[in-house]
């Protein structure tokens, strides 16, 4: 999941390790130097995957001649991983150590990678949807690993700033999966548009079928290709952490009181409603992201371009809203000096809901810049929903950053439902199905404005 600095809170701080003594000035000591970047380097290899992979709701869908909701499964998958990893990896890590999570999701994240070439051989869809689970599953141990992994490497003081700076990285890998999307897998697909592939495999001839047969496997290995190439540079990454020395700043734990850490969770208001608004969140961030190709396709079309051209330029506007979100990072990361992290996330929230009804709204190429403004609203949203559910959780802020990582899982049904609506490709009073469908990324940022309102009273002013 794409992941910004953590807002200080009693939670994040709990997981630095109290026996670390060094200059607080320092944001990271000299002896953490090597180990710092090589776990840095991690960040944009999830940033990289997570942005490459939206844009394949639409490929798959046209490639293997399914509906919307059909090609959603790959959400479903990729974010399945997350959730059915998240509370495991956070049990591991505790038990062993951090390297070892982060060797564990890198060997997973490289075999995931590598199962897309049989998966293109087979032609198959299911063994695609396999690779993808089996690579977010990795995803979930780096991602559990890594952030207090980094947090733990130096004083306490500096410990957000260390977390910016590693971070700072992971929209790089963000912007280079979507340019990979964009140069070397949607413009390198075979021009064949759905209508032309559909009447291909309705044909029924054999001449037909070899030819959608050959367009399809092509396809395949466009789609192939990037994987195996991100596959090899996750291989040597394992390889080196595997050699390196790595710093052990936890200490190992074989008594784990998870009944009584998830009873504490599960009774804490402000957390268990920050899994809620976090899992709303996520199904927004992925809606808008990966149906930004749905609805820019039907808004350049209309303005004469052909299916692909459209579809390319579509996955540069999501380039663009993209570096919107990072730019705006910095500027809500400045405002949170001076604004409560609750009321910040309830107007974040609410610029959200303006520009998503906008969308719904406006018409034509307005529309498309109203959902691109929509990523300035979500730039920090994670991170400073992810910090407040952490206030005042204490030690068990170890397992609670684990089910806030399994929040991510709310990108695969919301996701779905969205493409329902896509599907069903019917004018409601006036709105396509695509611009209608956006109604529900409008209602997921209501209840994260709900829930930076109520979380304001577990916050300092």
């Amino acid at each position: 999941m794409t992941e910004q600095a953590i807002p200080s809170s009693d939670g994040v701080s709990s997981i630095q390790d109290s026996t670390i003594d060094t200059t607080p000035t320092e944001v990271v000591p000299k002896k953490y130097l090597i180990s710092f970047i090589l776990i840095t380097l991690c960040f944009p290899l999830w940033g990289f995957a997570n942005d490459i992979t939206n844009p394949l709701v639409k490929a798959f869908s046209k490639v293997l001649q399914m509906s919307a909701a059909e090609g959603t499964w790959v959400q479903v998958a990729f974010y399945g991983g997350y959730g059915a990893m998240a509370i495991p990896a956070a049990i591991f890590i505790k038990k062993f150590s951090y390297k070892a999570g982060l060797m564990m999701g890198l060997g997973f994240y490289a075999l995931g990678a590598l199962l897309f070439l049989p998966a293109a051989g087979a032609q198959s869809f299911t063994a695609f949807l396999l690779a993808f689970f089996v690579m977010t599953c990795g995803l979930s141990f780096l991602e559990t690993s890594a952030n207090p992994y980094v947090l733990s490497m130096g004083p306490a003081a500096t410990a957000t700033q260390r977390l910016n700076l590693a971070q700072a990285f992971n929209p790089v890998g963000s912007l280079l999966g979507m340019f990979v999307a964009t140069q070397f897998i949607i413009q390198k697909l075979n021009p064949a548009t759905d209508a032309e592939r559909r009447e291909l495999a309705a044909q029924g001839s054999q001449s037909a079928v070899d030819q959608l047969s050959l367009i399809t496997a092509n396809d395949l290995a466009v789609i192939r290709d990037p994987y195996l190439a991100i596959g090899a540079v996750v291989i040597l990454m394992l390889v080196i952490i595997a050699i390196k020395k790595m710093p052990r700043t936890e200490e190992k734990s074989t008594s784990l009181d998870i009944k009584g850490t998830f009873k504490r969770l599960l009774a804490n208001q402000n957390y268990r409603e920050g899994v809620v608004a976090q899992m709303f969140y996520v199904g927004a961030q992925i809606m808008c992201w990966t149906f930004i190709i749905h609805y820019g396709t039907e808004v350049f079309m209309k303005l004469g371009m052909s299916e692909q051209a459209a579809e390319a330029k579509s996955q540069m506007f999501n380039i663009y809203a993209m570096i919107i979100f990072c730019l705006s990072r910095f500027v809500c990361t400045f405002l949170l000096k001076y604004i409560n992290p609750g009321k910040l996330l309830m107007v974040l929230a609410a610029g959200g809901m303006c520009f998503t009804g906008a969308t719904i709204f406006l018409e034509g190429i307005m529309g498309m810049y109203a959902l691109v403004g929509i990523s300035a609203c979500m730039s920090l949203m994670f991170p400073t929903i992810y910090g407040i559910a952490l206030t005042g959780t204490g030690d068990d802020a170890k397992l609670g950053a684990a089910g806030l990582i399994m929040a991510i899982v709310g990108g695969t049904f919301l996701p779905m439902a969205q493409a329902t609506i896509i599907d069903m490709n019917v004018v409601f009073n006036s709105f396509s199905a695509t611009k209608a469908s956006f109604i529900l990324p409008l209602l997921c940022f209501v209840v994260i404005a709900i829930y930076g309102k109520r979380s304001q009273q577990h916050l300092p002013n």
